[in-house]
């Protein structure tokens, strides 16, 4: 296993399909503090229960102004029927193909495996990651390390003077 990238490092820009006719970028993002959720497949028990405590969650995430995206090597048309039959409100990224390539920038995908890790990175407004973690494959790390790096990173914001909604010193 390798490593997840660090806190500090310039976030991978990518262009991932949300559905089979639409793309998200990283950089549509920017501005914003972004959670990007690298979860092994869709209709594993562990991902399922992973996916709806980020569900959840969210309505504290959009207080922090946070955007939420879980990614994995599944493609658009399984995440469209996972995302509706769990009701999830928020974008699945199909990192499809060439299979695991956004994964793979990030240290976060398992090659003997031919999946993703279950790893969480944290983005600031600027595209810098501000924290990252690598769970075990088989442990819904919940939401408490993204809330604890939510706060951290809102409570360095407000002492480096910068502004929430435009990501830039005031």
């Amino acid at each position: 296993m390798g490593h997840v990238l660090a806190p500090g490092v310039t976030a991978p820009d990518f262009t991932l399909h949300v559905t089979p006719d639409q793309t998200l970028s990283l950089g549509d993002l920017r501005g914003r503090p972004a959670v990007l959720a690298f979860y092994p497949a869709d209709w594993s028990p562990v991902c399922g229960d992973q996916m709806a405590v980020y569900n959840q969650v969210l309505p504290i995430f959009r207080r922090h102004d946070a955007e939420v995206v879980g990614i994995s090597v599944d493609s658009a048309w399984c995440h469209q029927a996972f995302a509706e039959t769990r009701h999830l409100h928020f974008p699945l990224l199909a990192d499809f193909e060439p299979k695991g390539a956004v994964a793979r920038q990030y240290g976060a995908y398992r090659d003997a495996d031919g999946f993703c890790e279950r790893a969480l990175f944290v983005v600031d407004r600027e595209g810098l990651i501000f924290w990252s973690y690598r769970s075990p494959i088989a442990v819904n790390p919940g939401a408490d390390g993204i809330l604890d790096a939510l706060d951290r990173l809102e409570t360095q914001e407000k002492s480096d003077g910068r502004t929430q909604s435009a990501g830039v010193r005031g």
